[in-house]
């Protein structure tokens, strides 16, 4: 019986020191992508991006801002704000246009393709090395037999939510 009582005494220290050494270790995982440092950047600013293309369409500005705001809120723990954020997204949507991509055998346009550009810069106070300014693009091809109108707020949110996400990859997720 005492070696019994021993074999389990030994067990439970060793699963005491197992559960001490895990609970005074730290792994942070992220299954959002984002590698931000919540200790020292807490919020992040927001501007609306205006249109400053030659071809506008109108719904664009709010479908942006819309999108790059709710993909900040629901993949990171940062407060949203209009200005003054630890970390700031400021910009303009550059080009809206779109041009033939392929022709028939008719010799008429038999696919379009919109294309989509925001320039964006971005402060990081917290650590301006990682500041930047530069431009993403997106495309989005349709066919041509049918009206822009009819696609077009479909392929404008398909390209914003590519732009998003490759603007969130290049401000807060580190690959």
């Amino acid at each position: 019986m005492d070696s019994r009582k021993t074999k389990y005494s030994i067990i439970l220290i060793a699963l005491a020191a197992v559960a001490l050494t895990v609970a005074s270790c730290s792994v942070s995982y992220s299954f959002n992508g984002s590698s931000i440092n919540y200790e020292k950047v807490k919020s992040i600013s927001l501007s609306k991006f205006p249109i400053r293309a030659s071809y506008v369409w109108a719904p664009m500005e709010s479908m942006f801002y819309n999108s790059i705001s709710d993909t900040y809120s629901k993949k990171t723990k940062l407060k949203v704000l209009k200005k003054n954020g630890d970390m700031q997204l400021t910009g303009e949507i550059t080009e809206y246009s779109q041009t033939n991509k392929s022709v028939a055998r008719d010799g008429y346009s038999a696919q379009t393709q919109l294309k989509m550009t925001v320039n964006v810069r971005f402060v990081n106070s917290t650590k301006h090395e990682e500041d930047f300014e530069r431009s993403f693009s997106a495309t989005a091809d349709y066919d041509s037999k049918l009206q822009l109108n009819a696609v077009q707020e479909e392929l404008v949110q398909q390209m914003i939510n590519d732009i998003v996400d490759q603007i969130y990859n290049a401000t807060v997720a580190n690959w």
